[in-house]
C-alpha cells in the first residue's frame, strides 16, 4: 500500500536572500489552491529561526502576512512540522544584508546545552507563529537535512514530544558536515532509531520516514534546471566554491535523486511516480510511505504538481501526513508487521 506525503520547506534562500512574498507566501498560496482542488494536504516545515530573526529585525514587512498564512494553514488542518536552520540565530544585518553564523550550520555538532536552547526556542516561536501556546509538532526536519551525529539532538526532540523525523535521503553524503546516509536500510520505507538515524532500533523513541530517492548515474542530476538552481540565491563564485568543496562527495557511480518537485521537471516527476507505483504493485500489502519535498523558494512547475496529484487520484493512492504515518506504523508494529 502506497501513501504519498508532500512536504513543503517554507523558507527564503539559505544565504538570507529572497523576499517573503515572492519566495514563500505566493508559492505556498498557489500550492494550497492546487492541493485543495484535490482535497489533499501537504506538511509544512517553516524555517522558524529564519522567520524569528526577520521579525525581530523588521527585515521584511511581509512577515505579518506569513504569520497569518501559517495560522490559516494550521486552522485548516495542514500539519506543521519543526524545521530549524540554526545558522540564523546569531545572524546580524550589515548594510541591508544578512550575515549568518556558519559555525552553527549543523545543529547536531553543537553542545547539548546549545542544542536544547535552540530546539526550545524554535518550538516556542512556532507556537507564537500559530497562536497556539500548547502546540507540539509531531515531525522534524533538520536544516539542510543534517541529522548526524544524531545524538544528543534525537533525545532532545523525543523529550519534547516530537515523534518522527524526515531528514534522511538514502545515499546522501556530505563529508564537510559529517553527513553519511549511505548506511540507511535499503529496503525500508520507515524505521525506528535512536543512536544513529540510519540504524534501525525497534526500541528507539523516534521514527524515520526518509525522503524518497532513486539512485541514478551522476550525469542525470545535471539538468539545466538543477544547474541553474545552484546559482539561485548565491553568486556564481559561491556556487563554484560549493561544487569544489563537494567534489569528493560526487565522485561515485550512482547518486541519490530526491523526489523534489521544485527541482524536477514534469517528465521526471511522472517517471519517478510511475516507477513507485510499479514497485508497489509487486507487493501491494507492504506499507510504503513515500515522502516528496518542495521548497517554496524553488521555481516550482505548478502544472506538473497538479498532474502528479491527478495521477495519484486516478491510481487511488492516498495523499497522507506524518501524523497518519506515525499512527499507522505504530499499529503495524503492535501487530508485528512493522519495522
Amino acid at each position: 500500500m502506497i501513501e504519498v506525503i508532500f512536504t513543503l520547506d517554507y523558507e527564503i534562500y539559505g544565504n538570507g536572500e529572497g523576499s517573503l512574498i515572492k519566495s514563500v507566501f505566493e508559492p505556498a498560496e498557489k500550492l494550497q489552491t492546487i492541493f485543495n482542488k484535490w482535497n489533499a494536504r501537504f506538511v509544512i516545515f517553516p524555517d522558524v529561526a529564519e522567520l524569528e530573526m526577520i521579525e525581530a529585525n523588521s527585515a521584511d514587512p511581509a512577515i505579518e502576512l506569513i504569520k497569518k498564512q501559517l495560522r490559516d494553514f494550521h486552522r485548516e488542518e495542514y500539519e506543521i512540522g519543526l524545521h530549524i536552520h540554526p545558522w540564523w540565530y546569531n545572524a546580524r544585518r550589515e548594510k541591508g544584508q544578512w550575515v549568518l553564523d556558519q559555525t552553527e550550520y549543523n545543529l547536531c555538532t553543537q553542545p547539548l546545552e546549545r542544542i536544547s536552547q535552540i530546539v526550545d526556542r524554535a518550538i516556542a516561536y512556532t507556537r507564537k507563529l500559530l497562536g497556539a501556546p500548547d502546540f507540539t509538532p509531531i515531525s522534524f526536519r533538520a536544516g539542510h537535512l543534517l541529522f548526524q551525529p544524531t545524538q544528543p539532538l534525537g533525545d532532545v526532540l523525543a523529550e519534547r514530544g516530537i515523534r518522527l523525523d524526515s531528514s534522511v535521503y538514502k545515499g546522501g553524503l556530505w563529508r564537510q558536515h559529517t553527513l553519511d546516509y549511505r548506511r540507511a536500510p535499503k529496503g525500508a520505507y520507515y524505521w525506528k532509531f535512536r543512536e544513529d538515524v540510519t540504524t534501525p532500533d525497534p526500541q528507539g523513541a523516534l521514527l524515520e520516514v526518509p525522503l524518497y530517492t532513486q539512485q541514478v548515474p551522476i550525469w542525470k542530476l545535471f539538468t539545466s534546471k538543477r544547474v541553474g538552481l545552484q546559482q539561485t540565491g548565491a553568486s556564481a563564485k559561491q556556487a563554484g566554491r560549493k561544487m569544489i568543496s563537494r567534489f569528493s562527495d560526487f565522485m561515485r557511480v550512482r547518486y541519490p535523486l530526491k523526489f523534489d518537485l521544485g527541482q524536477m521537471t514534469k517528465r521526471e516527476m511522472v517517471y519517478m511516480m510511475n516507477g513507485i507505483i510499479r514497485e508497489g504493485q509487486k507487493n501491494p500489502s507492504m506499507y510504503r510511505p513515500i515522502v516528496a519535498i518542495i521548497h517554496t523558494k524553488d521555481p516550482i512547475e505548478f502544472d506538473a504538481v497538479d498532474s502528479v496529484l491527478d495521477g495519484l487520484d486516478k491510481s487511488r493512492i492516498k495523499v497522507s501526513t506524518f501524523g497518519d504515518v506515525y499512527c499507522k506504523s505504530k499499529t503495524l508494529h503492535e501487530r508485528g508487521d512493522g519495522k
